[in-house]
Order: structure tokens, then C-alpha cells, then sequence
């Protein structure tokens, strides 16, 4: 699977991850990932990052290597995503991770009409979705928010913003019907919690199209086969200091549903 470089300097390289390849391994599978690609492309960045801890049968527990990985995006997620190859870097860029200073939008495919939401001095025309989220407790592969969230609960908030929204038909009264009814939206994260964005997007009642976990008993849509989220720009801080931001074209995918729904 091929991966495009959007930048690189001697501290990062930044990506635009595929949509349908994992960030690292996950202990089970064997599968090419981004962190396989570093270490091939970037040798000396073998001991950069932090590996993650997979508990074992037994009590045993297993190092899965992330050389270079910063942050991550879903298997299904496209878009950009930062690299760093020397474990400075790594540090300077999780200290802006944790103070949620850097910056990211997503963009995504949701069912149903998202409403526009009301104007703030705060927060201009974006929606708002303060909303703690902790495990299911239906589902091990599952977050929720609100309500029903097993304990430890951790802060979540996303802004969002409704760039159209458009039916899959033109029959008018097929157009009043939910199932042909859509929205493009842009999502904001201010905070980095696992499946943010799609727990939130749920929680709202406008799962993103075609999840394959939070999309519920909705089928996949608009010819979709992934889940239809992409990590469109990342804002942030070079290591040298200089401020930066890097966007990741949109997916085939995308540029498709745009081309024949959305308006110039």
C-alpha cells in the first residue's frame, strides 16, 4: 500500500496514511502498517516513540513496537498523520499532543440532516459536543458518551461544522425519507480520545457513513465501503519552532460523493 509524504524535514515526516491501513500492529495480525513502514524507510527510528502494552494469557505482557508514532488515526480513517524520526522530536511533538495545542480537522459523511447549530461569541457558527465518553458496556470494541459509559469517564469535546447537506435522490418523496438523506460535515477535536469523533457523531444521532461499529443498523451508504472519515488538515509546532500546517488532498472516495452531491 502505497503512502504519500505531504512534509519532511530532519525531525518529521508527515503522512497521508491510506484508508485501511493500521497505524501499528495489534498483536494478533500480521498485517503491513504504518510503523512497518517507518522502520523500513527510516531504520534509525527504531527506538523512537513508545511501545504499546498488550497484556497476555498468563499475565504475561507483550511490547508491540510504534517506532515513530506520535499519534493515530483508525485503520478505516485517511488523512494526515505526523512522524517523528528522532525520540526529541517524539517528545516535543507528544508535549503538544497533551496540551492539546496542535490543531486538527476532519472531515466526514454523516447520516441524516445535521442541523445548523445556534451562533455563539464562543464558538461562531460550530456546534458543540461536550460529552465525557468511557467504554460500552454492550461491546469491548466500543466507546459511548453520555449516559451508559462505563467508569473511568474521560472529558471529550468535538466542535463541528455543516458544509452541506444533500439526498442520494431526486425523487421528492423519496428525498423526505431518512435513509436518502446526508450531511458533509467538518469536526474539530479539542480533545484526542479513542473513536472521538465517531462516538460523538453517534451520540448526536449522525453516525458517520459506513462505520463499521457506531453506524448502528444503518447501511453502509454512498457507495462507501470504509468508514467515511478523513483527517483532512494537522496545525502544529515544527521541533525548530516553526508553526506549520499540512493538508492531506482528499480521497478518491471523497472527491467522488463531492463531484456528484455537493454544490460549488
Amino acid at each position: 500500500m502505497k503512502i504519500n509524504i505531504l512534509y519532511e524535514d530532519k525531525d518529521v515526516v508527515v503522512i497521508d496514511k491510506p484508508a485501511g491501513m493500521s497505524v501499528h500492529k495489534d498483536g494478533k495480525n500480521e498485517e503491513y502498517t504504518v510503523a512497518d513502514w517507518m522502520l523500513e524507510n527510516y531504520p534509525k527510528s527504531k527506538k523512537v516513540g513508545e511501545p504499546l502494552m498488550i497484556d497476555r494469557t498468563g499475565g504475561d505482557r507483550e511490547a508491540i513496537a510504534r517506532p515513530g508514532i506520535v499519534h493515530r488515526l483508525d485503520k478505516e480513517t485517511s488523512g494526515v498523520m505526523i512522524l517523528a524520526k528522532s525520540q526529541k522530536a517524539f517528545q516535543f511533538l507528544k508535549d503538544q499532543f497533551q496540551e492539546h495545542s496542535i490543531q486538527k480537522v476532519y472531515r466526514a459523511f454523516v447520516y441524516g440532516y445535521v442541523a445548523d447549530p445556534k451562533a455563539s461569541l464562543k464558538t461562531g457558527m460550530r456546534g458543540i459536543i461536550n460529552a465525557s465518553i468511557g467504554r460500552s458496556p454492550k461491546d469491548v470494541r466500543m466507546w459511548t458518551a453520555g449516559r451508559g459509559a462505563r467508569e473511568p469517564l474521560r472529558t471529550a469535546i468535538t466542535e463541528y461544522s455543516v458544509l452541506s447537506r444533500f439526498s442520494d435522490t431526486e425523487d421528492e418523496k423519496e428525498m423526505k425519507k431518512n435513509e436518502h438523506q446526508f450531511s458533509y460535515v467538518e469536526a474539530y477535536p479539542k480533545t484526542g480520545r479513542t473513536h472521538q469523533i465517531r462516538v460523538h457523531m453517534r451520540y448526536i444521532n449522525h453516525p458517520i457513513i459506513s462505520d463499521p461499529i457506531y453506524r448502528g443498523v444503518k447501511e453502509k451508504a454512498l457507495d462507501f465501503k470504509r468508514l467515511a472519515l478523513h483527517a483532512y488538515t494537522i496545525s502544529f509546532i515544527l521541533p525548530g519552532g516553526m508553526p506549520i500546517k499540512i493538508e492531506a488532498p482528499l480521497p478518491a472516495d471523497f472527491k467522488k460523493i463531492e463531484k456528484k452531491f455537493i454544490p460549488k
